[in-house]
């Protein structure tokens, strides 16, 4: 007498951990994450599963299961590096386009597609040779503000809501720096972090706008070694919380730097966190109850290079921290609290775009379970290599259904 056996279950619809990676056979990576709102989340990065490196595109639903994807393909490589769902429903994407191994020639990218991921127009911004855009925001008109890098100067972009240069600036002196993080602030003004960097050291560099994009004041932070800014945002309280790494202060290595400003751009604290080797802070987020959440990369701490989340109180006094990943190097680019009080952090895991959802203490604990399609379709067995094959007795076999749900059984004689 035969007997079916069902051994495993693997269902798009079942999540264990709420871990997850996309991608294809090379590298993929994931650098900007905004939860969208359906209650999903949508993450840009790049692709290297074509040709070339191309700007990549995943919109997921609230479990973290990819409801679809769309790649912007060019002849050169290209990335994307910032996200942002619009007012109407559909998805800005800032980047840079034309990347040649050799460097130069490269452009500002932006990208507006609707809700599902269509494009309905994109715009290059060429300033120079080597033009990258790091940074997007729709702003309050409609428009978006870009910021980004040209010529070794912080570059700054208003667009209309077309995507239609309306004007541009750049900041910096005779060292090359760099834009990494904009936001619009609340006297409708722009505020940028990025870096200035010297032949022997570098500092944060924080750059406030008037609506115009005229400079109003500019500050620098750090100490006399390496010291830089990845993100910013601006706070409750009318001042700017900033991210990024620091080298001046600790013990030689890298550590993840946070500074807190007034209004005005003058420092009130700043902390540093990790261990003896390189940590570093990408992205940073003022949290409900008023502390800063901020995601990056540990060697200090985890299981060799991993995902860093740091959680702090108002004052940027650690309250606990979390570090993800396996033996592969993993890191955190992008953070973003959600509408649950938990986090969402995009990056990359061995060669895959990683998407990480937590609680609000920084766990990947919850279980989550849909019931499966009662209408889906077989549509193929395969072996155990993913051979098509017909069943065999003894031997297990995976049938893959038409909703993309997939079932591992053996049928034992």
């Amino acid at each position: 007498m035969k007997k079916l056996l069902l051994i495993l279950l693997c269902l798009p619809m079942i999540g264990f951990g709420q871990e997850w990676t996309f991608g294809g056979t090379s590298s993929d990576y994931g650098y900007s994450v905004q939860q969208t709102t359906d209650g999903g989340y949508i993450i840009t990065g790049m692709t290297g599963s074509l040709q070339n490196y191309d700007v990549y595109l995943i919109k997921t639903n609230d479990n973290g299961l990819e409801q679809w994807s769309k790649t912007f393909v060019g002849t050169s490589d290209d990335r994307g590096s910032s996200v942002q769902q619009t007012t109407d429903g559909g998805y800005i994407i800032a980047g840079t386009i034309g990347m040649h191994p050799g460097g130069g020639n490269s452009d500002v990218y932006l990208i507006k597609t609707d809700d599902n991921g269509l494009a309905e127009w994109s715009q290059t911004f060429d300033e120079s040779s080597d033009d990258m855009g790091s940074s997007v925001q729709q702003t309050t008109d409609g428009g978006y503000i870009i910021a980004g890098t040209t010529d070794s100067d912080v570059y700054l972009i208003k667009t209309d809501d077309n995507g239609l240069e309306q004007w541009s600036k750049t900041f910096g002196g005779t060292d090359s720096d760099w834009g990494n993080s904009v936001q619009q602030t609340t006297d409708g003004g722009y505020i940028i972090t990025g870096a200035s960097i010297g032949m022997t050291s570098s500092v944060v560099y924080l750059i406030k706008t008037d609506d115009n994009g005229l400079e109003q004041w500019s500050k620098t932070f750090g100490g006399t070694d390496y010291d830089y800014g990845s993100s910013v945002q601006q706070t409750t309280d009318g001042g700017y919380i900033i991210t990024g790494y620091e080298m001046s202060f600790g013990n030689g290595s890298q550590n993840v730097y946070l500074i807190k400003t007034d209004g005005s751009g003058n420092q009130q604290w700043s902390q540093t966190f990790g261990g003896t080797l390189n940590d570093i802070g990408w992205s940073v987020q003022q949290t409900t109850d008023g502390g800063y959440v901020i995601a990056g990369t540990t060697a200090s701490f985890g299981n060799g290079i991993d995902v860093y989340l740091i959680k702090t109180d108002d004052n940027g006094l650690e309250q606990w921290s979390q570090t993800f990943g396996g033996t592969d190097s993993d890191w955190g680019n992008s953070v973003q609290q959600t509408t649950d009080g938990g986090y969402i952090i995009t990056g990359g895991t061995d060669g895959d775009v990683y998407l990480i959802k937590t609680d609000g203490s920084g766990n990947v604990t919850s279980t989550f379970n849909i019931p499966i399609n009662p209408n889906r379709k077989l549509e193929k067995t395969v072996d155990i290599l993913g051979k098509e094959a017909k069943p065999k007795t003894n031997i297990p076999f995976i049938e893959i259904y038409d909703d993309g749900t997939v079932e591992k059984r053996i049928v034992i004689e």
